[in-house]
């Protein structure tokens, strides 16, 4: 059976996001075991920001030394077994430090992954980013409906947790095992990748379209089960449709966007995301109903969708820094955002209630509308003279 590249990549965003995924769908449950408040699990949660944002700056020069495959098996594996290891430790401090050992390698994941991916692209001539972001919320998608179901058959969270890094490990050995790095863009950056990978005044309206679409995304999973817990007092499988449909119809539009994007370019796709999202944001902050809710939770999915994978490929196509460093520099602000959505919203739910922790998301939003004209109007025309696309799993 001949494995393309393409889907080795994705299958390892698919297995970073279904174990991801099941300790979130958790959520509720660790709150309780560890007799935390939201702000406090939120404080507990912000340990995977702190690991991420040290591991973007530092780690480019170590993923290039490594190659994709070894960073691969080494991050895919290690942040799956240390999610499965959190349901076990005895305090939320314990669970704060697992958690930015888990961000430490989730960094560089996302460094290494979306690199591999643009290299890809460059190689064969095809457009991967998005169907590379749209496994990542496919696994969202399987976990959170897979979660759902074990949470409303009660079966407890370690046990849930094992499951998990067990399908990882199976399916990840297997698929990473033939990993080959793949060839830098040609016309790139060609010199020395810097140690340490800071933003500078370019990337900024990238950096911006990126965290209006993570804090939605971070918004959208990590606390739709408690909102529906709190807000509507719906038992648990109905809980948890809201990180089923969000993960869901984010997957498939990402999943769907790359001949969207080639027909509308990237900025007027963008922006019309960006708009859903919005309009997502407000239904659930609103919400008289859980339909409503779970409409709102809907359309935010499909916001957020392909608005990452866009600034990711113009950030790994600028020519004035290695294609690494512009995507860690990028990561830096906006995957941040991803794991400090939980702690910053659940101050907000504190003290000014859940359903206003949906609505101060609208701003960012507003300001990510305005940084997509940042964007280029079309997509970038894959070169001539390329090797055909590489065989499919079936091939």
């Amino acid at each position: 059976m001949t494995i393309a590249p393409q889907y080795r990549i994705y299958a390892c965003f698919f297995l970073f996001a279904f174990s991801l995924g099941a300790l979130l769908s958790r959520l509720p449950d660790l709150q309780v075991q560890l007799g935390v408040s939201h702000s406090q699990l939120g404080l507990t949660i912000i340990g995977m920001s702190i690991g991420s944002l040290i591991s973007l700056t530092f780690s480019a020069p170590l993923i290039e030394y490594l190659g994709a495959r070894a960073t691969a098996f080494i991050t895919v594996l290690g942040t799956a077994t240390i999610y499965a290891v959190l349901p076990w430790l005895p305090s939320a401090e314990w669970v704060f430090a697992g958690l930015f050992l888990a961000g430490l390698l989730a960094g560089a994941l996302e460094i290494n992954l979306n690199v591999e991916t643009d290299r890809l692209e460059a190689q064969y001539g095809r457009h991967y980013m998005n169907r590379a972001h749209g496994s990542w919320s496919l696994g969202f998608f399987v976990t959170a409906l897979l979660g759902a179901t074990l949470r409303q058959a009660g079966l407890s969270t370690q046990l849930h947790m094992l499951l998990a890094v067990a399908v990882v490990f199976v399916v990840g050995i297997w698929m990473m095992s033939g990993m080959v790095n793949a060839p830098h863009r040609p016309n790139m950056h060609t010199g020395d990748t810097p140690r340490i990978a800071f933003p500078h005044w370019g990337l900024l309206p990238l950096c911006m379209i990126g965290i209006a679409a993570f804090l939605v995304e971070g918004a959208g999973i990590d606390w739709s089960a408690i909102y529906m817990r709190d807000v509507f007092a719906v038992e648990p499988f109905i809980g948890g449709l809201g990180l089923t449909l969000f993960s869901g119809f984010m997957a498939a539009t990402r999943l769907m966007a790359d001949p969207i994007v080639a027909r509308f370019g990237p900025r007027h796709t963008a922006m019309s995301l960006l708009a859903l999202a919005a309009l997502g944001a407000l239904a659930v902050g609103l919400a008289p109903a859980p339909w409503v809710a779970l409409t709102g939770f809907t359309l935010m999915g499909i916001g957020c969708s392909a608005v990452y994978p866009l600034a990711v490929s113009a950030a790994a196509q600028r020519t004035d820094r290695p294609s690494a460093v512009n995507v860690a520099a990028l990561g830096q602000v906006t995957f941040i955002v991803f794991f400090l959505a939980p702690p910053l919203l659940g101050f907000v739910a504190e003290y000014l209630g859940i359903r206003n922790s949906y609505l101060v998301v609208l701003p960012v939003i507003l300001a990510g509308l305005i940084a997509s004209r940042a964007l280029g109007t079309r997509a970038v025309a894959t070169p001539a003279g390329l090797p055909p696309e590489p065989a499919t799993p079936l091939g």
